[in-house]
């Protein structure tokens, strides 16, 4: 009988292979082949703005993010970021203190309400920012300091 590992390692290959024959869909492509590592390992917003090709960032009180004051868990945090501006292309999650700062970049078109929510892993303490890149070249942000308690204690 196969294992569960087996399986996910055959499939894993299955995908490398597809994708260097050119037989996958774009999107997934993009799964294989990695994203931008340069904003990945940026270390500082404009970092991660200037390796995204975007401008420098403003604050706005169209973007909202979401996530909790205290963190009891670093290791699942939940965070959102959403926005009603028409016109947005990217929606990203920043964890300021992390060693990779930014922690998830979603691409969005007007067809999909701009609303999203995910986990990050914290390490410590830190501002979370909500970065929104519109396609006339604008990027807005908000940010919010989201305190991780050490062993989920509360204390």
């Amino acid at each position: 009988m196969q294992t569960r590992r087996q399986m996910l390692s055959q499939a894993a290959q299955l995908a490398g292979m597809l994708a260097t024959l050119g037989l996958l869909p774009d999107m997934a492509q993009a799964q294989v082949a990695g994203f931008n590592a340069a904003a990945f390992d940026a270390k500082s917003l404009a970092d991660v703005m200037k390796a995204l090709g975007a401008g420098a960032p403003v604050v706005s009180r169209d973007v909202v993010i979401t996530g909790p004051d205290i963190a009891e868990n670093g290791a699942v945090v939940p965070v959102g970021v959403s926005t009603a501006l028409p016109g947005v292309k990217r929606l990203l999650l920043l964890v300021e203190k992390n060693p990779s700062m930014l922690s998830a970049m979603f691409e969005v078109t007007d067809a999909v309400e701009a609303n999203l929510s995910t986990r990050v892993k914290m390490g410590q303490s830190s501002n979370v920012f909500a970065v929104a890149i519109m396609t006339d070249a604008k990027v807005l942000y908000a940010v919010k300091e989201v305190k991780v308690t050490l062993g989920g204690c509360g204390g």
